[in-house]
């Protein structure tokens, strides 16, 4: 199992989470390509501190969006949403070739990524940019998106994500984060959880149902309260329960 989370999210002066105390506890990052956040100088040294610590870079791809974090729909035209993508990637892969390292894989951020879940022609935007820069790139979303099986459709290789700070909907969404349930912080709650998820492949929804979850990788989102102690005590508690935590790329 894949244990990854969400870096390079600083700009400038401010900044986001703690990338380096974050590496040792994961086994890959989805690095911002400076579109819904991270600068240049930011996402080269996030890029440096994975490569000293031995972690997969995937590229975070979004909608252009600094002011919302790339947590706002933006309806936009697809071939320009394509074109986004692909600049992102390309950005990114020559930030990591300087920093020692390579871009591994790709994962959608934010609102691009919940769009992705049923918004056909957006998820197709996506898949067309990963393929027409380097088709051997694995694409990360929900399980079930339309992003996944258009991206297998496409001779791309989908990998399923769950999420160990998010909520669940008992349809198998993510929880808006407009609404309660949406975030979860109790590390050893979270850690439970995502052991459940990998033995018996369910969560529990906010409603209390269970829900059915199969995934090769977990994210710890950076930005989430208590992140650190959330990825150690995940990463320590699938180890407990005799799971390979390692990179799926």
């Amino acid at each position: 199992m894949d244990l990854n989370s969400d870096v390079g999210e600083s700009y400038g002066r401010w900044v986001l989470g703690d990338d380096a105390a974050l590496m040792p506890y994961v086994t890959s990052v989805n690095v911002a390509c400076g579109f819904h956040a991270g600068d240049p100088t930011t996402l080269r040294r996030t890029c440096e501190a994975a490569a000293a610590a031995g972690v997969t870079v995937g590229a975070q791809v979004g909608y252009q969006d600094l002011g919302g974090f790339g947590r706002r729909f933006i309806d936009m035209d697809l071939i320009e949403l394509t074109d986004h993508v692909v600049y992102q990637i390309g950005a990114l892969q020559a930030l990591a070739a300087v920093a020692g390292t390579s871009v591994r894989y790709v994962k959608p951020h934010g609102a691009l990524y919940n769009t992705a879940v049923h918004h056909r022609g957006q998820a197709r935007s996506v898949v067309d940019a990963v393929r027409a820069v380097d088709p051997s790139l694995p694409l990360v979303g929900l399980p079930g998106s339309a992003l996944l099986e258009l991206a297998e459709a496409a001779g791309l290789r989908p990998v399923t994500e769950a999420f160990a700070d998010r909520g669940y909907t008992p349809r198998a969404t993510l929880v808006s984060r407009s609404e309660p349930g949406a975030l979860l912080s109790d590390a050893a709650e979270v850690a439970a959880r995502m052991v459940r998820m990998v033995t018996e492949s369910v969560v529990t929804a906010v409603d209390g149902s269970d829900v059915a979850v199969r995934a090769e990788s977990i994210c710890v989102h950076g930005d989430s309260p208590g992140a650190i102690a959330m990825a150690a005590a995940v990463r320590d508690a699938l180890r407990g329960a005799g799971v390979d935590v390692r990179a799926f790329a």
